[in-house]
């Protein structure tokens, strides 16, 4: 389970961009490029090695002034942390 507390950034090896031509959010690497949905997007956009995941969980809910999304977020984190999109900082 990860912790409201978690904090989490972008792994070195991408780069995270709104990428017009496809008009989403993209995930670059040096051997392509990964095209996210918009629900992905808006959390990689969120996630910058500062916000906590609670920060995060309330800032994606206040956006879209919806409740109970926590549960998604995760699952999209646990994704990204299992293709090495993003790493942990702190637990």
């Amino acid at each position: 389970m990860v912790s409201d507390n978690a904090i989490f950034r972008i792994s070195k090896l991408f780069r995270l961009q709104w990428e017009p031509a496809q008009n989403a959010h993209v995930l670059l690497y040096p051997e392509g490029m990964v095209k996210l949905n918009d629900s992905a997007g808006e959390i990689m956009s969120r996630i910058d090695g500062k916000k906590t995941l609670k920060q995060i969980v309330t800032d994606i809910e206040s956006r879209f002034n919806a409740d109970g999304l926590r549960g998604d977020v995760v699952s999209f984190i646990e994704i990204a942390l299992n293709q090495g999109w993003i790493k942990s900082e702190v637990e």
